[in-house]
């Protein structure tokens, strides 16, 4: 058994595909077969079922997963600490953001990165909540912002921040600053035309959570599943939106628009993610606190 063998199980088994593991090791998939079937036969056990829909594996494949977690994790931890001794923590950190926040984070955290972590390099992901939990559990990321992040087994949940959720229209011409309009009930944000994401988005989840509390129910205009966009249409008047102070900041025409608090306030909860079958590194771990300095030096922190 070498590591590069057992690297390539792990990754199979967690990602359920041959096709999708030699994507994400940039190697040729007969390679990645060849290499799994020497290491079943010198382990003489048949480690993954192969079937059309992909490989999952056997009872002996599930105890290996975890012993092969845990063994290129302290091979990880070796390779830190052995850069620790020439003064600078090493390794590659994969972070997945929500777009809304991406777009005032990404700058600020690779910058931090860089001063703190200069040996170690960093990937960026933007991805919906749910789709990120899974990168977590498959393994493509080591750290996610989730909104509204729901606990489940593989996954363990830290929270940040609660963020205010503000509905976005268009700005009248000539409007004054001030004074900023009063808060709308949420009762009657609920009968306005709204630019939302489809579902399973956390933010229109908790949308429709808050207002079906109240007994209403959001009228949908227009289903986008991207920031930007939403706010392009919002500004055509095509409706209005519902979405973070930083989202309409970090956007290309903020003063188009008019942000307008709601009663009771909306407010959704950014949680730090992890997941719960890979211990965390030291960059991990490192690259979690630069996660709350930048939100930090936003002005965001909790």
């Amino acid at each position: 058994m070498d590591l590069k063998q057992l690297e390539y199980f792990v990754r199979v088994a967690e990602l359920g595909s041959f096709t999708r593991a030699a994507v994400a090791l940039n190697v040729a998939q007969p390679a990645l077969s060849r290499q799994i079937r020497l290491l079943e036969v010198e382990l003489r056990q048949n480690l993954l079922l192969r079937n059309g829909r992909g490989a999952t594996p056997t009872d002996a494949g599930k105890l290996l997963l975890a012993h092969g977690r845990g063994i290129l994790h302290q091979v990880e931890r070796a390779k830190e600490e052995l850069g620790r001794v020439r003064g600078a923590l090493a390794g590659h950190v994969a972070i997945g953001l929500p777009p809304s926040l991406a777009r005032v984070l990404t700058v600020p955290l690779t910058r931090l990165f860089r001063e703190q972590l200069p040996e170690a390099s960093l990937s960026i992901t933007e991805g919906l909540s749910a789709t990120m939990q899974e990168w977590l559990i498959t393994g493509r990321l080591d750290l996610a912002v989730l909104y509204n992040a729901q606990p489940v087994p593989e996954i363990e949940i830290a929270p940040l921040l609660d963020e205010e959720i503000w509905l976005v229209q268009p700005r009248p011409p000539g409007l004054a600053e001030d004074p900023p309009p009063p808060p709308l009930p949420l009762a009657e944000v609920a009968r306005l035309p709204l630019v939302i994401p489809s579902r399973p988005n956390a933010l229109r989840m908790h949308v429709e959570t808050e207002m079906a509390a109240i007994g209403c129910r959001p009228q949908v205009s227009l289903e986008i599943d991207g920031v930007s966009a939403i706010l392009d249409l919002v500004a055509e008047g095509m409706g209005a939106a519902l979405l973070s102070a930083n989202a309409v900041a970090s956007s290309i025409r903020p003063s188009a628009y008019r942000l307008r608090r709601i009663d009771p306030p909306l407010r959704t909860r950014l949680s730090l993610a992890t997941s719960s079958q890979r211990p965390a590194t030291l960059t991990q771990e490192a690259a979690q606190r630069l996660i709350h300095e930048a939100l930090a030096r936003l002005g965001q922190a909790a």
